[in-house]
């Protein structure tokens, strides 16, 4: 039985994982409490609404929600939110704006 098994896995093409979109109840599932790694930051999606993003030693507080099916977030002192649609697969996380501006990042906790 285990040499069927074996055989059956390997015999399955390994292919990467799609990007799958998510919607904004997938949005919120993926972020609150959530802690994301990108090359050379970090970011934490507080539950409150607060995001620490930490870059270089510095960081920076700011707001984050979701809108619709969009994370949205917001840089005091500025005013703006900025959207952007939220992609996962499997550990990896990504945002897409607009012009196809893409930061990805992969799950740190």
């Amino acid at each position: 039985m285990r040499r069927f098994a074996l055989l059956l896995f390997c015999a399955t093409p390994v292919a990467a994982q799609d990007w799958v979109p998510l919607d904004g109840a997938g949005i919120a599932a993926a972020l609150t409490d959530r802690v994301v790694a990108y090359e050379n930051a970090r970011q934490d999606f507080r539950a409150s609404g607060r995001t620490l993003y930490s870059f270089g030693g510095r960081d920076s507080w700011g707001y984050w929600r979701v809108e619709g099916d969009l994370y949205c977030s917001q840089w005091p002192p500025s005013d703006l939110w900025t959207c952007y649609a939220v992609e996962v697969a499997g550990d990896r996380v990504r945002f897409v704006g607009d012009g196809d501006d893409i930061t990805a990042g992969t799950y740190a906790d």
